[in-house]
């Protein structure tokens, strides 16, 4: 047995009535985001409430994927489990098309050919058979 696998995993979400239709959508290859039906402003990540008008009518729509690298980091040290297992890898903030921004983790790519602003897309990375990681990766053309 190896030492992590008596360790609880850092990468899997705390799911709450709120977020489980983001989280059963992932899993199912789909980015959800909530959109404001009294103002029409889009945010991320789930909540109950606009933060813009904190309107409490809010529902979840279908995101394009696409979007741009905001910034990102390069990780190098993390000794959390799982995460130490995946170095390095790439953290990122990615702003969607849509508007809203999220952290994810960007794959697919060396971390030396990432410049801010390049186009990305959505992904999922299978992290249980529950839940898929919302991640991206350089967009193929458009």
């Amino acid at each position: 047995m190896s030492d992590n696998a008596s360790k609880p995993r850092a990468d899997l979400p705390t799911v709450e009535s709120g977020t489980r239709p983001y989280w059963e959508a992932a899993k199912a290859g789909r980015l959800l985001i909530a959109r404001c039906r009294a103002c029409e402003r889009v945010h991320h990540y789930p909540r109950p409430f606009c933060p813009s008008c904190w309107s409490d009518d809010v529902d979840a729509i279908e995101a394009s994927g696409r979007g741009t690298l905001y910034t990102y980091s390069t990780v190098f040290v993390n000794d959390l489990h799982p995460f130490k297992d995946r170095l390095p890898y790439v953290a990122a903030m990615v702003e969607l098309d849509e508007g809203p921004r999220l952290m994810t983790n960007l794959e697919g790519c060396d971390p030396d050919d990432l410049a801010v602003g390049m186009a990305v897309e959505v992904d999922f990375r299978p992290l249980t058979d529950e839940f898929d990681a919302i991640v991206f990766r350089p967009a193929t053309a458009r």
